[in-house]
């Protein structure tokens, strides 16, 4: 949200440089993030002074130059000039030597000392364009004589300058969304902190004149959500572009200028935070209806968009159909343009979660909505209506022309909050007095009884946010000074100790893992889009266990995730649309399913892969990633995990994937490992092969709290190896050779490793060969040839028995 330094002095006296009253109104909860200076000028014609030319004279070695003495009132200067109509006596505009003109604002040039066909120049005397303040270049600009040297072009012209605090209001300071708001903090910051009153200045308004014998326009109120209802219709007005000192402030602000009816309204809105409308009669009719939308009904915003609602919407409407969405954005047809004559000017107060919702359901986001549905300050809808009326009668003319309408559906009540004074110094650490308390509370204008030990606060009716003691106690520290609480001289706190696996360490190890070899974690919305149930054939049998949000806010965002491997796959496209195709992404997240009437939620950890092994370079060329790298990272973190030997590998049976394997552990699957099938990779237009890892979760930390940490010495005897080349079935797996082996001798044998496979011409077509080797080693002794012969012959029989294995 924007806000003018300027604009804020007029509501309350400023004492401080914009850079200091940043920081105070940080302090105070309004966080500044961005402060921008605002020149009428760009440079704001700093170094241009006003000078008398003295003499002129034609310079000896150039037709068209002179040479003229310049008096800038304090020195006379020698300026080399080639306007045609520079002469003695004139009152001009100098450009010293050091400063930057901006003839455009993109194109700044410094002036500088020069010698111009061997006569020295200090400075130059500009003309319109030169300066930034027009197109005129026939020559220089002359000033009247009475014009006096010496004074700084930014006076003569009478320049302001402005600096835009942009805020990050939070959805909990409604009261600040105008520019009184604002000013409130800051008079309650200067009472408190400078030990005197400050008052905020109200802004001028009148009562709006009414002749009592005009009738009252009718206005029927058929929803609660219309909290409040107020207008005035004005007649004769003459609609034309607004005066340039409202443009400039509304331009200030980040908003175009439309018209001088529209532009009040915007303005009396950044003023006071209170959104008004205004309808063209002649379209809106004589009767104004508040109402909920019908199904179906349609209308065409401000925006040029065509919106079918859905029905329960609150319309302003008039007998036959709709004008406007109440507290979003008004109806294009009764817009208020240059035909106009007479308006209707309306100022209300909606219920803030219809005001939301509404806009939600449509994304719609406008200025009105921004504020309405955050709750806007009910005090200010009849002082807002009288601030617009006046400006338009002054800048627009015309006259009331309808009784005042003012429908209220209650009466509104404050908000009463009792505690006791030292409940607020024990929430917040401090040793505020009773009478601070109070000064406090009464400049942020609460209004407070007290009674006994126990204090009974009136909240202000634009603060719909605070409703409790702690909600008292933040109003209290912001006004008071964080930065003036002490920190205790002894600090004390519980370390609170934790029984099995720590959750948190666990995807810590395997995040700084991961991101070593070179992934990147990414977190995607939680929420799917339901056309990938219908499109692809991997989601369409489990669309039933889908679960669909019953009011989404987009086609987009219809559905929870049923799986992690959608959102995986659309940052694939993204990046590779952006010709980034090596890569390497996981996510931690949740899948959420549906089972009759129950719901439950999984959690994953999912991997995805596609692209090349490495960056090519001189001494690496490009490698395809292919299943084994994938399979070889997932044992990696498996082994990191020390989890590695728990885990049985079996043929994954799963549509998402063409081949893939699927991990066991503990009778679960905790892992599998597959190749996206092509049909969803080109679903998703994605040129490369893409594989995936998917960790259940829940099950990896089981498995993980089962894990024990051994040391063992290291051992005195070194490894002996022996190899088998073995003719296989093409149906047997690496996995079935190296559990068979093992589970000869687990005591002698430590590790089966593939070296080599060849499946070729020289072998039957359903054969192939695996060469393999087999570790040997005691951590005591040296081995004896006859024992390790001995296991190595018992493993040829099981392999020779079980896996049809023969030695080639």
């Amino acid at each position: 949200m924007k806000i003018s330094f300027n604009l804020l002095k007029e509501f309350v006296e400023i004492p401080y440089a914009p850079e200091k009253l940043a920081e105070i109104l940080t302090n105070t909860g309004l966080e500044v993030e961005h402060i921008e200076k605002l020149e009428s000028v760009k440079g704001g014609l700093s170094g241009v002074v006003v000078g008398e030319v003295l003499s002129c004279q034609k310079h000896p070695d150039a037709d068209k130059l002179k040479i003229t003495e310049v008096s800038i009132g304090n020195e006379t200067l020698q300026i080399v000039c080639g306007a045609p109509n520079v002469s003695k006596g004139q009152k001009v505009l100098v450009a010293t030597v050091g400063c930057t003109l901006f003839p455009s604002p993109d194109q700044p040039f410094t002036i500088k000392k020069a010698k111009i066909r061997g006569v020295e120049s200090n400075g130059m005397i500009c003309a319109e364009d030169e300066l930034g303040i027009g197109k005129d270049h026939d020559g220089i600009m002359i000033l009247p004589e009475d014009t006096v040297p010496g004074t700084p072009a930014a006076s003569y012209f009478k320049f302001t300058e402005d600096y835009i605090f942009e805020i990050g209001l939070t959805p909990n300071r409604a009261d600040a969304m105008g520019h009184l708001g604002v000013a409130r903090d800051i008079a309650a910051y200067r009472t408190i902190n400078e030990n005197k009153s400050i008052n905020v200045k109200a802004p001028s308004c009148q009562v709006i004149p009414v002749n009592s014998t005009i009738e009252k326009i009718a206005v029927e109120v058929n929803s609660n959500h219309c909290l409040r209802y107020m207008g005035i219709r004005i007649s004769g007005v003459n609609v034309a572009p607004s005066p340039e000192w409202l443009q400039q402030k509304l331009r200030a602000l980040g908003v175009s200028p439309i018209n001088n009816v529209v532009d009040v309204t915007n303005y009396v809105m950044r003023e006071l935070g209170t959104p008004l409308h205004a309808f063209d009669t002649n379209i809106l009719g004589e009767k104004i209806i508040i109402r909920p939308a019908h199904a179906n009904e349609k209308l065409v915003t401000l925006d040029k968009i065509e919106r079918k609602f859905f029905g329960g919407e609150l319309l302003i409407c008039d007998e036959k159909s709709p004008a406007c969405i109440a507290g979003v954005m008004g109806g294009i047809e009764s817009g208020v343009t240059e035909n106009t004559s007479d308006i209707f000017l309306e100022s209300a107060v909606f219920d803030m979660v219809s005001v939301r919702k509404t806009a939600r359901t449509h994304g719609i986001s406008s200025d009105s909505s921004f504020r309405f549905e955050r709750g806007v300050d009910k005090t200010l809808t009849p002082i807002a209506l009288e601030r617009a009326c006046q400006l338009i009668l002054e800048l627009a003319g015309g006259k009331p022309n309808s009784q005042l309408v003012d429908i209220q559906k209650e009466a509104y009540k404050q908000q009463v909050v009792c505690f006791e004074p030292k409940e607020i110094n024990n929430l917040l650490g401090t040793d505020i007095s009773d009478d601070l308390l109070e000064s406090i509370l009464v400049s942020l204008d609460f209004e407070v009884d007290k009674k006994h030990t126990e204090w009974s606060v009136k909240v202000p009716l634009y603060r719909i946010d605070v409703e409790r003691t702690c909600d008292i106690a933040e109003e209290v520290l912001r006004i008071y000074g964080f930065n003036n609480v002490k920190s205790p001289d002894r600090m004390s706190m519980s370390v609170q100790t934790q029984a099995g696996v720590d959750e948190m360490t666990i995807k810590s190890k395997i995040t700084e893992f991961l991101v070593a070899n070179g992934f990147i974690e990414v977190m995607n919305n939680s929420l799917t889009k339901g056309t990938y149930f219908d499109d692809l054939a991997i989601l369409s049998k489990e669309k039933s266990n889908a679960v669909r949000l019953i009011n989404p806010l987009s086609q987009e965002l219809e559905f929870l995730r049923i799986s992690l491997i959608p959102g995986l796959l659309e940052n694939i496209t993204y990046n590779q649309n952006r010709q980034s195709v090596d890569l390497k992404f996981f996510e931690f997240g949740k899948s959420y399913h549906k089972n009759h009437e129950s719901y439950t939620e999984n959690r994953w950890l999912t991997l995805a892969i596609t692209g090349h092994k490495n960056e090519e370079n001189w001494i690496n060329r490009k490698e395809t990633i292919d299943f084994y790298f994938v399979k070889g990272i997932a044992e990696k973190l498996l082994i990191r995990l020390g989890i590695k030997t728990k885990v049985t590998y079996n043929n994954l049976d799963d549509l998402t994937f063409s081949d893939g394997l699927s991990g066991t552990a503990q009778n679960k699957e905790l892992i599998k490992i597959g190749k996206l099938i092509k049909e969803c990779q080109a679903y998703f237009d994605i040129k490369n092969p893409v594989f995936f890892i998917e960790f259940n979760w829940d099950h990896l930390l089981q498995v993980i709290q089962q894990v024990k940490i051994s040391f063992n010495e290291l051992p005195k005897s070194f490894v002996v190896r022996r190899d088998f080349s073995l003719l296989l079935n093409k149906s047997v797996q690496y996995n079935e050779i190296a559990q068979l082996a093992l589970s000869i001798d687990k005591s002698l044998l430590k590790n089966v490793n593939l070296f080599d496979v060849y499946e070729g011409e020289k072998l039957a077509q359903d054969k192939k060969s695996y060469a393999v080797s087999f570790h040997f080693q005691d951590g005591d002794r040296t081995l004896t040839d006859q024992e390790i012969d001995t296991v190595m012959e018992r493993i040829k029989l099981a392999l020779e028995s079980k896996l049809e294995a023969q030695l080639r």
